[in-house]
């Protein structure tokens, strides 16, 4: 059981304060500017957001869960651009301190300046209200996805206490609310997470909807802490609601599909999707992480049909057979093995859970023995993305954290709800085991926010993968990777037609060095979006022998190897389209 190996190691290291609660959560030790590995680019940006979550001292549940971001190229200008959501006054005494603005999200476009010298200034304009993109209601969660294959992202936003929203692309800066006539709005229930998927494998990227808990602020329960003192209630204290899958039918409208196709027949509350080929049969599943609920494997029956296979598969319940509090997953092959293994953020004084797949989509709870589970008990963990910080070609671990239960000891009359914790980095030593980093990650880790959404992309097109975090109550965070582009680096975008080609893997073979696969995704994480590209560090091998992508439908293509240190487009059947630096 992994809870008493866990605890035999932990005792062997005389490291006790591992089972601590939030209050004694450690603190990253400091470094010099010259150690840093990421730095804070928020306010040289010009960035100014701060999320609002509604708090009145009702202790309304949505206060403690959101909100996501996403970082997605909406003009079609080789830039990363940022989409934030906020949320919203929930009851009386929370509308005078509510964002005195039409629209909820903020839209932010990237104004990157390439200077003579080659250095990079790297500046954001809000261009929310011109754009269209007018969200109305407590954001929570966003999907991107281009579901019309005009080559322009399409935008999807789940809300709490207001109906979803799709935003079409109208590929000239501007968006198009398409929701109701897309049949996309929902049917009242707490949109968390979602992910756009061609499950069928039609061509058209389809729609899944993670719900969470039957929520009403009229129906607001009283939960107390051990103290007696009031505090947030757990998800335990509403019923879970099951997730809706839509059908694209290719003329701009979608089918609820729901009930057919199976996915209602097993489901938690969740808050946490990925979609993607975990048995590798060349069909997308979709995994779902569920708060205080065994998560669902739903593998594809190639027929329109799904079946929860994660109790038997292995990746439902700890190795313990405890059913966690999943918030945050990414899956990606983090062991070079050539199967995607699950990773996924928990409650304080659970742990991180990392599932191995040891083939053909069978998984092994391995926390303890890669090293993830005992650094991250103390912590409460929500966004977080398999990535390659340094580009030495092993997909590392960041998580950010934030508490959900207030921190009694660090009450203040200045702040009476605190719920502060660090982020975390994992680095992959490329033998199957982890090492945290923090500590050297530079001063941007060592803060304490309410971290929940988080978004990875190489914002500043320089070969390193930044990320961005939404806090709860709190400031956006531009962070910056000044590390990663030391190493030689392949970027990659591929496309199906128009849009990206969602699904698709690229292998990498290289002269006496492991084979590197990456797969084209912008879901994971927690309530976010991240980058499609492919940015693929090569480390100290940059000799590359062979690039092969395999396609979504089935069919495999060898390319001509790239330039390294820029990115270049692939397209299906088309070759090698462009090279952007």
């Amino acid at each position: 059981m992994w809870l008493r190996r866990l605890l035999a190691g932990i005792f062997a290291a005389g490291a006790l304060c591992a089972c601590a609660p939030d209050k004694n959560a450690p603190q990253a030790a400091k470094v010099t500017p010259a150690q840093e590995l990421f730095v804070d680019a928020t306010e040289s940006s010009g960035i100014r957001f701060q999320h609002f979550n509604g708090r009145n001292g009702e202790f309304y549940y949505p206060e403690i869960i959101g909100s996501g971001v996403a970082v997605f190229d909406y003009n079609n200008d080789g830039k990363l651009d940022i989409l934030v959501m906020q949320g919203a006054a929930l009851g009386p005494g929370s509308n005078a301190r509510a964002p005195q603005q039409s629209c909820t999200a903020r839209l932010y476009r990237n104004d990157l300046v390439v200077n003579p010298d080659g250095t990079r200034t790297l500046k954001y304009t809000d261009v929310t209200e011109a754009s269209g993109l007018c969200s109305h209601g407590y954001g929570m969660g966003v999907a991107i996805g281009d579901y019309n294959n005009d080559g322009c992202a399409d935008v999807f936003i789940t809300h709490f206490g207001a109906p979803n929203q799709l935003f079409r692309n109208n590929c000239d800066g501007t968006f198009t609310d398409v929701t109701r006539q897309a049949g996309v709005a929902g049917n009242g229930h707490w949109g968390s997470s979602a992910t756009f998927v061609d499950y069928d494998r039609d061509g058209l990227l389809d729609l899944y909807v993670a719900n969470y808990v039957d929520y009403r602020i009229e129906d607001n329960r009283k939960c107390y802490a051990s103290t007696s003192a009031r505090d947030y209630c757990a998800p335990s204290a509403y019923k879970p609601v099951p997730g809706v899958l839509y059908h694209n039918r290719g003329d701009g409208t979608f089918e609820d599909v729901s009930v057919k196709s199976g996915i209602t027949r097993a489901y938690g509350a969740g808050l946490g999707v990925m979609a993607v080929d975990l048995d590798g049969d060349g069909w997308p599943d979709i995994y779902v992480a569920n708060d205080g609920n065994p998560n669902q494997l739903w593998i594809n029956q190639k027929n329109g049909t799904f079946k929860n296979e994660a109790d038997i598969r292995g990746c439902a319940v700890n190795a313990d057979g405890v059913a966690e509090a999943g918030m945050g997953v990414d899956i990606a092959d983090f062991d070079g093995n050539g199967t995607e293994d699950i990773f996924l953020t928990h409650l304080t004084r659970e742990k991180s859970t990392l599932f191995v797949n040891r083939g053909a989509g069978y998984f092994e709870d391995r926390s303890v023995e890669t090293g993830v589970a005992a650094p991250s008990i103390p912590f409460t963990g929500f966004g977080t993305v398999f990535f390659d910080y340094d580009n030495d070609g092993w997909l590392d671990i960041v998580a950010v954290n934030g508490a959900v239960h207030l921190i009694e000891e660090l009450k203040t009359p200045q702040d009476p709800y605190p719920l502060q914790q660090r982020k975390q980095l994992f680095h992959n030593l490329g033998n199957g085991h982890f090492e945290e980093t923090t500590t050297s990650a530079g001063a941007v880790f060592q803060l304490v926010e309410v971290g929940r959404g988080l978004a990875a992309g190489d914002l500043d097109n320089d070969g390193s993968t930044d990320l961005v975090v939404s806090n709860n109550n709190g400031s956006l965070r531009v962070i910056l990777n000044r590390m990663g582009s030391a190493k030689p680096w392949l970027g990659l975008r591929l496309l199906v037609g128009k849009r990206d080609a969602y699904g698709a893997t690229v292998e990498i073979r290289r002269q006496g060095a492991p084979t590197l696969r990456r797969r084209v995704r912008a879901d994971g994480s927690y309530l976010s979006a991240n980058d499609p590209r492919i940015l693929v560090g090569l480390g100290d091998t940059a000799q590359i022998q062979s690039l092969t992508v395999h396609w979504p439908d089935g069919r495999s293509e060898a390319f001509p190897v790239p330039p390294l240190r820029q990115y270049t487009t692939l397209v299906q059947s088309a070759g090698l389209k462009e090279s952007k630096k």
